[in-house]
């Protein structure tokens, strides 16, 4: 059932303000998927890496309780999502009428249906050439300068409509932001995005 994506290893799912990327301040309801391939070490999620953890609940009774509420934006999250199969779940978030968001590294296939794709690449598992075409805005985590040569690599491969941001690791948010500040000025293509929710105290 798991294969299939009618069940699914939910962590959490919670509705707040979006925190991040373009989308900054809008209202939803985040379902967090268990499961990651890509083990960042600077990750706010370690607890979603193992997947058996998290018991698999149904597609229908996740999207039954994000319709309960109030946004029409959800967003699914991770983990990495798309180790999974998402067709069914975002099939019935269509059904009620939802918008779909998906945040992803891109380092499994995509599937599922999505009004917005958050591209947020890492070096060490990098994304599927096939997902690039589909980002609707790439996020690059920054620590250091490497980071952002690692983000322009990335930047070449999108759309020319796909949105760019530079994101300070929070760890290292001081240090990261001056050096992104500048490159953005430089190069103003380029957004910065900050964890707003952080700063605002939300999930």
């Amino acid at each position: 059932m798991i294969d299939e994506g009618k069940m699914l290893p939910l962590v959490e799912d919670f509705y707040t303000i979006q925190g991040e990327g373009f989308h900054v301040g809008k209202p939803a309801y985040f379902i967090r998927l268990g499961g990651c391939d890509v083990g960042c070490r600077w990750c706010d999620a370690k607890m979603t890496w193992n997947a058996r953890n998290f018991p698999p609940v149904s597609a229908e009774e996740i999207v039954a309780r994000a319709a309960s509420f109030p946004a029409q934006a959800v967003v699914v999250t991770g983990g990495e999502p798309l180790s999974y199969n998402l067709n069914t779940l975002c099939s019935l978030l269509k059904a009620k009428g939802l918008q779909t968001f998906l945040e992803t590294s891109g380092s499994q296939p995509l599937s599922g249906a999505w009004d917005w794709i958050c591209l947020s690449p890492k070096p060490q598992h990098p994304p599927l050439p096939e997902i690039f075409a589909h980002a609707s805005e790439l996020k690059v985590i920054v620590e250091g300068e490497q980071d952002l040569r690692w983000a322009e690599e990335n930047a070449a491969k999108v759309a020319e409509s796909c949105l760019l941001f530079l994101q300070p690791e929070w760890s290292r948010h001081r240090q990261a932001v001056a050096t992104i500040v500048e490159y953005a000025k430089q190069r103003p293509r380029w957004n910065i995005s900050i964890q707003a929710h952080k700063f605002m105290n939300v999930p």
